[in-house]
């Protein structure tokens, strides 16, 4: 039987050998059936969706959506650094507009920065960091923009946002790209010195994440401006969210434009229009303002209708009418590498600093609470998130300096930083307890706690970004083939769009097999014969090797899952959401790496990169684990399981020993300490609740000796029949007992003096505010 077997399969193997690769046969027998299939089942793709896909670029997204990612091209990707004048900016203006902001007069008191602190960031250049210094900005590369929101969010909100805003997506970026050189030359001048204030409207009541359909129009139109009849637009708008509204000068709009007369040419729907409005134009509403979780940056509605505008207010012109979605999904991958990724990158490090220092300084049971277990937990968490959300920070805003817009690089930075603030956030409030949830000037931590929701929420509601955007836009984007298939097929040249198409095609399945077979090959070996760069980290070399199997195992599952759920893919979007984690995880684990190497593989950090990554691996592996368990086809899920896993499941939680490293790092001084926290405003006097943890800090651990020797005392009953033997006390009593000296007295009592700062909460009369909150007639009769 096997003698006939044998040449048989080896006709059929010459046979499907030479189909494949006779491109002529191939293509007329197989790709032209597979394209005519293809062609009709690929939903047709609108202008905006079009647009959305094709913006931005793709970088080391695409090596890990590949299954081979270049080591060496990341590591060679050169390290973020700030010019002399970008630190001189950090290590004194940034320096002293924390200092002129006090949040809970901020929060409590004004209800918006001091007119002081918005003269200072004005005159300063803060408004204009992204503006080419020919025209009076700072021209600050996007990693100086990137730590200087990193530094202001640790210590308002208010303040970083209202920094943040101008410099990211708006009315300078577009001008940069998009505006004539009339409206440069005479905008980013004003925007650059404070004397305009610039505000983007863009979400609509109507059409939150589906920016695309907001239902805002213009209507091309005569009317007159300026003492003549021009051509223009009549506009009405109803926007919210809108960040700087309130106070802004400059109010960027986006509308769909249409031109029902034919004013300007056969085209009846323009297209999404972005134009510049000043706010005091007649028609136009502001100020009024909304308080997003009680957090005091200025953000407000803005309304107005049959608003009448020239065309020379559409930022490009006339020539840039309709251009407005493409000009605002280009610019907002930059934005968005930036924004949220430093302000909760910002929040993490206070946490950190803040959070393990009180950990140290705060006892229960004569111990420090950041020594029981329970809370180290905690503490590790928060190290090692925030040790990965900066490496990701960092990163990110680098691919940017490099030109990169990286559109999906920067959903994954914006979901997962977002989302691991939360985590850390959360943790710190379980460490410090009723603390964390009285409000008032001693609490560093509670404002963070209420507005954690606002970064999940803006730029792209995390759950959206999660499961709409980070796979789905990445598989199309990143993929090397599938965009090519789509746009071969979408060819109004038919023959044309065959070869194209045929050449993608084949190259696709050659790749898929390929990933197939280098994951199948790298789970049976534990991926230890991957090579990897020779100057890695000794202690990393195995994170290269197992990320390299991730890669293959992720490129080869989304092929299979493009191949078997074919459109109903972006339908079932939990299984979307989880190929999405398994991509981003991967490029977390990456930036943890690069920041390991470029920061010179400090050994006292490696515990936090450990930590890192470990956590990472798990989170991977469920996310695999989720996709192939809810396969509709049970017995592709059988062979997928048994291909990526073939040994079972290789990745476990971080070991609690690594937490414990973790955690310690939080509660003591140390250069890692400072390094985690390199970015966090540290005030220097007891009178600020940061600078009164830091100081308790230090008193701390010099009298923890001093707190032994009476604990011993304890023990040997010397100081049982004491009254002022308790734990508030106890200090007192030992010195009068003679068991420590007048010198060990005074460091405990200056300990005791700043832990009492850092523990206290703050209290205040019972009409606390209620003058504020009163009825306008019932102020009156008061």
């Amino acid at each position: 039987m096997i003698e006939v077997i044998i040449p048989l399969l080896t006709v059929v193997a010459v046979a499907v050998a030479v189909l494949i690769g006779v491109r002529p046969l191939r293509r007329a027998l197989i790709s032209r059936p597979v394209f005519k299939t293809y062609k009709k089942i690929l939903p047709q793709m609108s202008e905006t969706e079009r647009d959305a896909l094709e913006a931005g670029t793709v970088w080391w997204d695409g090596d890990l959506f590949r299954g081979k990612p270049d080591w060496n091209k990341m590591l060679a990707y050169p390290t973020p650094k700030l010019t002399a004048e970008e630190q001189s900016f950090m290590d004194n203006e940034v320096e002293a507009a924390c200092a002129l902001v006090d949040d809970w007069e901020v929060s409590h008191e004004l209800q918006d920065m001091s007119p002081e602190a918005w003269k200072y960031i004005k005159d300063k250049g803060f408004l204009g960091m992204i503006i080419p210094k020919k025209y009076g900005g700072l021209e600050f590369s996007a990693y100086a923009h990137s730590q200087v929101v990193t530094k202001l969010s640790t210590r308002s909100s208010a303040l970083s946002v209202s920094v943040m805003v101008p410099n990211s997506l708006g009315p300078a970026e577009l001008l940069l790209h998009y505006g004539t050189e009339e409206q440069k030359n005479y905008y980013l001048p004003r925007l650059a010195k404070g004397q305009e204030i610039p505000a983007f409207a863009l979400t609509s009541p109507w059409a939150g994440s589906d920016a695309a359909s907001i239902p805002d129009v213009g209507i091309v139109c005569k009317g007159m401006w300026q003492g003549k009849e021009v051509l223009g637009m009549r506009v009405t708008w109803d926007k919210r969210y809108i960040t700087l509204g309130p106070v802004c000068t400059i109010l960027g709009l986006a509308f769909h434009m249409y031109d029902p007369d034919g004013l300007l040419g056969n085209k009846k729907h323009i297209g999404i229009t972005c134009a510049l409005v000043p706010w005091d134009h007649p028609g136009v509403e502001t100020r009024r303002r909304l308080f997003p979780l009680n957090a005091m940056f200025m953000n407000g509605p803005t309304r107005g209708k049959d608003v009448f505008m020239p065309l020379d207010f559409i930022i490009g012109g006339q020539a840039m009418a309709g251009q407005g979605w493409r000009m605002l999904m280009e610019c907002l991958a930059a934005g968005r590498s930036i924004s949220l990724p430093s302000s909760n990158t910002g929040m993490a490090q206070l946490a950190a600093r803040a959070v393990g220092g009180y950990a140290r300084v705060r006892s229960q049971f004569k111990m420090a609470v950041g020594k029981f277990e329970g809370v180290e937990e905690a503490l590790t968490r928060i190290g090692a998130y925030t040790y990965m959300m900066d490496a990701v920070r960092k990163m990110t805003a680098g691919a940017v300096d490099l030109g990169e817009k990286p559109s999906v690089v920067s959903a994954i930075a914006k979901y997962h930083v977002t989302e691991r603030a939360r985590q850390v956030v959360n943790d710190g409030m379980d460490v410090i307890g009723g603390k964390g949830i009285c409000l008032g000037p001693s609490n560093f931590l509670g404002r963070a706690y209420q507005q954690i929701p606002i970064g999940i929420t803006v730029e792209g509601a995390n759950i959206l970004t999660r499961s709409l955007i980070l796979f789905g836009q990445g598989a199309i984007r990143c993929h090397p083939y599938v965009l090519k298939e789509m746009q071969a097929a979408q060819n109004p040249n038919a023959a044309q769009g065959l070869d194209q198409f045929d050449r993608a095609l084949w190259a696709h399945v050659g790749f898929t097999i390929a990933n197939g077979a280098r994951a199948l090959w790298y789970g049976i070996t534990g991926s230890h014969f991957v090579s990897v760069p020779a100057g890695v980290a000794p202690e990393a070399k195995r994170y290269y090797q197992q990320l390299t199997r991730f890669s293959s195992a992720f490129a080869f599952l989304s092929d299979v899952s493009m191949l078997v759920l074919g459109g109903g893919l972006k339908r079932r979007e939990k299984l979307s959401a989880r190929l999405g984690d398994i991509l981003a995880q991967m490029y977390l684990m990456s930036a943890t790496l690069k920041r390991y190497e470029s920061e010179g593989r400090q050994q006292a950090d490696a515990p936090l990169m450990h930590w890192s990554i470990w956590d990472s691996m798990f989170k991977a592996q469920l996310a695999f684990d989720g996709v192939i368990a809810n396969y509709p086809s049970k017995f592709v899920a059988f062979v997928l399981n048994r291909l990526i896993f073939p040994f079972g499941h290789p990745y476990v939680v971080p070991a609690d020993d690594l937490g414990h490293k973790v955690a310690k790092a939080l509660i003591e001084p140390s250069a890692t300490r400072d390094r985690l926290t390199a970015e966090t405003y540290l005030p220097k006097t007891e009178q600020e609740a940061v600078g009164a943890v830091e100081l308790a800090l230090a008193a701390t651990i010099e009298a923890e000796p001093i707190d032994a020797k009476i604990r011993a005392a304890e023990k040997s009953g010397k100081l049982n029949d004491n009254p002022d033997a308790n734990v508030r006390d106890i200090a007192h009593a030992a010195f009068a007992a003679g068991i420590v000296s007048a010198a060990e007295y005074a460091v405990l009592k200056r300990r005791n003096e700043l832990r009492d700062i850092v523990i206290r909460v703050d209290d205040f009369p019972m009409d606390y505010g209620l003058s504020q909150r009163l009825p306008v007639a019932h102020k009156a009769a008061a």
